[in-house]
């Protein structure tokens, strides 16, 4: 399995590139909740799922199926990420390409994101977003038609940490692969390429534990900083530009996604 499940991994990085073209800049935003950023592939079905973690938060997920399917069991994947992003974006997308290439595949919403519950909204931890994939493999390992020894993840961009994290606890899971990982704690805390010097992170900590304050006194947190820009002024890092051309146009864009908002 894992020999296929590598070259079908990176038959996903090209197909990703390719399989979504670039639309028209005119064209309006799609602002429905239910929007997908893909279309689905007539060789696959979906159909929408729910199950809880082991933190008590129900998870929203959708299971994508190959339909030539036989009666045999099949190899599944759990797919998550990018961070802040929902399943009707990039793992979907994933989702349906392995579908069609016969595994089962469950894409779905991490906690405090997109459909998923958990309160407060728009948030992230380390600890709960590995098990959100444990409790995926969970719901997969409970279907007829899957088969609990061949169960892989795919963690795509900030997910990838949190997927390698899944992998190295739960030893159900006999497959795992990522696609542009960033160590999302890392980040977090040193900035991209470790950009952040540690004044720089101690002003930011201060000004953390005195936002703390005024969100007791408020009785609910603020909201983080925006994001992604309403536009781009052109002097922005590449990946900034590339953040922008997926989520902040038609191509990628999704009403649930934190990413073009705000995330704390």
């Amino acid at each position: 399995m894992k020999k296929a499940f590598v070259i079908a991994i990176l038959f996903l990085v090209t197909v990703q590139l390719l399989a979504q073209k670039v639309k028209s800049k005119s064209e309006k935003m799609n602002t429905s909740t239910v929007h997908y950023t893909f279309e689905l592939s007539d060789k696959v079905s979906r159909q929408k799922v729910i199950f809880k973690n082991r933190y008590g938060i129900t998870l929203s997920g959708d299971l994508y199926l190959p339909k030539n399917a036989g009666t045999e069991k099949l190899a599944a994947l759990v797919i998550s990420g990018p961070f802040g992003a929902v399943k009707q974006q990039s793992s979907g997308l994933y989702a349906n390409q392995m579908a069609e290439r016969g595994f089962i595949a469950l894409a779905f919403d991490p906690s405090y994101t997109g459909e998923s519950s958990g309160e407060p909204r728009n948030v992230a931890s380390p600890e709960i977003n590995t098990e959100d994939f444990s409790a995926a493999v969970d719901f997969l390992g409970l279907q007829q038609n899957v088969d609990r020894n061949k169960i892989g993840i795919i963690g795509i961009c900030g997910f990838g940490g949190f997927a390698l994290n899944a992998t190295a606890i739960d030893k159900r899971v006999k497959a795992v692969a990522t696609t542009s990982l960033y160590d999302m704690t890392r980040v977090m805390s040193k900035g991209y390429n470790d950009s952040v010097t540690l004044e720089q992170r101690t002003k930011t900590l201060e000004g953390l534990g005195e936002q703390r304050w005024k969100d007791a006194e408020a009785g609910k947190p603020a909201d983080g900083p925006r994001n992604l820009p309403e536009t781009l002024k052109g002097d922005e890092p590449q990946f900034v530009k590339e953040y922008f051309d997926y989520y902040r146009t038609p191509r990628g864009f999704q009403v649930n996604s934190v990413i073009f908002r705000s995330i704390l």
